[in-house]
């Protein structure tokens, strides 16, 4: 009994350190770039970083990539009167805000890609009546073409206008995970909660790095 539960321990422990050295990917374009590290020419990988940004959100407080700083975020895209997609993702957005509510090394921002509706009171009103308080997950209110192009060229998503869609606009429903440096890594379906899940899972193996590298 006593080997038994020794094995155990050990098998525990193994787990454990496997979790916390585990690191996720990083995505999107890189290149490689020369740099000089104690007189010796070295080759280093450059990846490519979210665009600098400046929005308000629903109390008209102003959020850029400088309040960010030391957070790591999941951002996604929606609009506060969209008939199907939205609504489920707002959801499932609210179950990992709750599990981190309080924590401001995880911060959350929702972009709207109707400006013209989503005024600052109406995104207020969105996010009142999801529960949500602060600016932990702020709900982001910027001119349209702006938000499109942030959307396509610095997140890996997209957004348009298509009047054949549901409430006329057709976008990603992607959550997309961004580390303190500003670099994706990863995207998440955020209408499937399998990945909604995984998603989870990949804030704590992120914020774990951060701990492992201090």
């Amino acid at each position: 009994m006593k080997r038994l539960f020794l094995v155990i321990f050990s098998i525990s422990i193994i787990s454990a350190c496997s979790q916390s050295e585990k690191k996720l990917p990083i995505l999107g374009e890189r290149e490689a770039v020369e740099k000089i590290v104690d007189g010796k020419t070295v080759v280093d990988t450059v990846y490519k970083t979210i665009p600098d940004f400046s929005f308000l959100n629903q109390d008209s407080i102003v959020i850029n990539s400088d309040s960010l700083t030391n957070s790591i975020y999941i951002a996604d895209f929606f609009f506060t009167s969209c008939p199907s997609i939205c609504p489920i993702m707002s959801k499932n957005m609210l179950s990992i805000y709750n599990k981190y509510k309080g924590n401001n090394e995880v911060r959350f921002l929702s972009y709207s890609i109707d400006p013209k509706h989503d005024t600052i009171p109406v995104l207020k009103k969105y996010a009142t009546k999801l529960g949500v308080e602060g600016s932990q997950w702020s709900f982001l209110l910027g001119d349209r073409d702006t938000v499109y192009n942030l959307a396509r060229n610095g997140y890996m998503s997209y957004t348009k206008e298509n009047a054949d869609a549901p409430g006329g606009v057709e976008h990603s429903g992607y959550f997309i995970l961004v580390d303190k440096e500003k670099r994706i890594r990863g995207a998440y379906d955020g209408t499937d909660k399998t990945q909604v899940e995984t998603l989870t899972n990949d804030i704590d193996i992120l914020l774990a790095e951060y701990k492992t590298n201090k």
